[in-house]
């Protein structure tokens, strides 16, 4: 393994849809879970959200897959996820690399 491959974080893109009914409830859940990220050595490189609100993108990366999966199973994000078990929200997350 190079340097470089050593020094790569894992970089996702997540492609939210959200029902406009739920809009309010999906925004108050990024306040909460977002600064979450730094605990797990993450950070949102980008946050893009389309007109009204119903389509966000977010670029993240994390220093490893074992930071990213520390920060999926944070028992305060999990809470924080809860909230939104009736909301209508498609998720789409891919992994990326830069080309």
């Amino acid at each position: 393994m190079s340097t470089d491959d050593a020094e790569r974080r894992l970089t996702m893109v997540l492609v939210a849809d959200v029902a406009a009914a739920d809009v309010g409830a999906f925004q108050e859940y990024e306040s909460l879970v977002l600064p979450l990220l730094a605990r797990h050595s993450g950070r949102l490189e980008r946050r893009l959200r389309g007109a009204g609100g119903t389509v966000e993108v977010h670029i993240v990366s994390f220093a490893s897959r074992a930071a990213h999966e520390a920060y999926a199973a944070d028992p305060e994000r999990l809470a924080h996820r809860a909230r939104l078990r009736a909301a209508h929200i498609d998720v789409r997350v891919v992994e990326v690399d830069d080309v």
